[in-house]
């Protein structure tokens, strides 16, 4: 029984070691080779003096040596950075910087773009490169980063054999970042424990066996990207890597490798429902899901036209916790709005603001409890005490309360115990299943020295879930006629696509609170049609 993430590969090499574990574009990776590289990749971080529990971050697209990179950190008893390969270097330097990241793995491409950036990144000490470099331009970058060892990727893999940093399963392995309703991300702490209950867990209600075969669509700085891996990894199925450009190229992936489960955001379902499906997609999907926010009921409902022998599984999840609650196919007929109840070795709580139990039909908070609670938020001890709280309703004579995560997010449940979700109570943009901080958004706004004033919304978009406005009041000296263009040069400079405002507005002078903040509910109610008036 595995106890550790990596165990899971470790076992599908013993157990059927010519299974395929990665397909890959015209690649096949074996659970026997991927182990090997796993453990190559352990061996040379540890020949690197990677110390247990220290960071490794990848920096890299969706291909065979990312997850070789990340599994081998964990069998090294390192812990894992896996970081959205979307990300400019500004961001993918704050991840360095706030995660104390001690070795990075990406390509050479990304390695020249953030080269900059790395001298202000004082914990890492070594880059792995996973492609080759010009041998001029290595002395160049040698020279322009001199406190860092570059390395090649298959120097790594040579490394002789070490023995592992001991490590149990409560032992941090992993940081998530995800984007707060203020400020830069926050890097979410999981442990081997988090993992692989989460594994089992949605293995289990899926019916995922050694036949599956899971098209990773997702980026795996996702906890439900990467999930698609310790899922498939749990039960010895095959995972099939994909970065798509064109919505049909997933479709077209379905059918050539057979897939049989997929999951994806609501946007990217809704923009599938648009093309023209092959047949073998609706033979080979045994089952799909959604993640990254609640699925419209009329995708669900085109969903279950196309595809009307696969088993659809709504579900509801957040970083902090994995996933939360899912809906059994056989309910969606009858409340095809309901993300459903908890998931297996996991409990939902409804609290209301007194940090009472709420009864059937009164909103409350989303709170969950069991063995997917992360460890907190990294280097952040505030803003993890005001998620990570005492579960409600324990017996005060336990010496040591439980923690549970409260999610921020407002739900009712019904006489029969389904779940519906309400509300988010903070300020976060979903969009395209991302989540985004609007201080992220503006921080750029004004970094740019465009604006005086700045405040980013999520606005109801039928494609997006939420589109990004940005409603601004110009600089001194800048003409506010030509700020929208200039503003949002800066942005796709800047931001990696899925955070690009969509519209920027212009205003004289933004309203405030009483508080003197920027009042967003005002903005947010003037512009509530914005995107509707605008869609076809």
């Amino acid at each position: 029984m595995a106890d550790l993430i990596h165990d899971f590969i470790a076992s599908g090499a013993r157990a059927a070691g010519s299974k395929p574990a990665l397909l890959f574009r015209q690649s096949i990776l074996s659970y026997a080779e991927l182990w090997q590289r796993v453990r190559g990749v352990a061996n040379g971080l540890l020949g690197a003096g990677i110390k247990a529990a220290e960071r490794v971050a990848v920096y890299l697209p969706k291909q065979p040596e990312t997850v070789a990179a990340l599994f081998g950190a964990a069998a090294a008893g390192a812990s894992f950075v896996p970081v959205n390969p979307l990300l400019k270097p500004r961001q993918v330097s704050y991840i360095l910087q706030h995660s104390q990241a001690r070795v990075l793995v990406t390509s050479s491409q990304r390695l020249q773009l953030l080269a900059g950036e790395l001298v202000s990144c004082p914990d890492l000490h070594t880059v792995v490169l996973v492609d080759e470099l010009a041998a001029d331009r290595l002395e160049a970058l040698a020279r322009e980063l001199p406190a860092i060892s570059l390395r090649a990727w298959d120097d790594l893999l040579a490394a002789p054999a070490r023995p592992a940093h001991r490590r149990i399963d409560t032992d941090m392995v992993a940081l998530l970042y995800t984007s707060g309703s203020t400020g830069n991300p926050k890097g979410v702490v999981l442990s081997h424990r988090n993992m692989v209950a989460g594994a089992r867990s949605v293995a289990q209600y899926l019916e995922n066996t050694a036949d599956d075969r899971l098209l990773a669509v997702l980026p795996l700085s996702f906890d439900a990207g990467l999930s698609q891996l310790t899922t498939a990894f749990s039960v010895g199925a095959s995972a099939v890597l994909m970065d798509y450009l064109l919505p049909r190229d997933v479709l077209r992936a379905v059918a050539r490798y057979r897939v049989t489960g997929l999951a994806a955001v609501p946007p990217l379902w809704n923009q599938l429902l648009q093309q023209d499906w092959p047949a073998e997609v609706a033979d080979c999907l045994r089952y799909v899901t959604n993640t990254g926010g609640a699925m419209p009921v009329a995708s669900t409902r085109a969903l279950q036209q196309r595809l009307p022998q696969t088993r659809i599984y709504l579900m509801y999840g957040l970083t902090e916790a994995f996933r939360s609650t899912f809906l059994p196919p056989a309910e969606l007929a009858t409340r095809p709005q309901s993300i459903g109840k908890a998931i297996p070795n996991a409990e939902i709580l409804v609290v209301n603001e007194a940090g009472q139990l709420c009864g059937p039909n009164e909103p409350g908070e989303l709170v969950h409890r069991g063995a997917l609670v992360a460890l907190g938020y990294w280097n952040d001890p505030e803003k993890t005490a005001e998620r990570f709280r005492p579960c409600p309703g324990q017996d005060p004579a336990l010496p040591v309360p439980e923690l549970a995560v409260w999610s921020g997010d407002q739900v009712v449940r019904d006489e029969e115990g389904f779940l519906y979700f309400v509300a988010r109570k903070d300020d976060m943009i979903k969009t395209s299943g991302y989540r985004v901080s609007p201080t992220e958004v503006e921080e750029v706004a004004y970094h740019s020295g465009l604006v005086a004033g700045a405040a980013a919304l999520g606005l109801s978009h039928a494609q997006l879930g939420q589109a990004i406005a940005l409603v601004v009041t110009p600089a001194k000296g800048i003409d506010p006629a030509t700020l929208e263009t200039q503003l949002l040069a800066v942005c796709q400079r800047e931001l990696p696509n899925f955070m690009v405002p969509t519209r920027v507005l212009v205003h004289d002078a933004l309203p405030h609170n009483q508080n003197g903040k920027i009042d967003r509910r005002a903005l947010g109610t003037e512009y509530a049609q914005l995107f509707e008036e605008t869609q076809p």
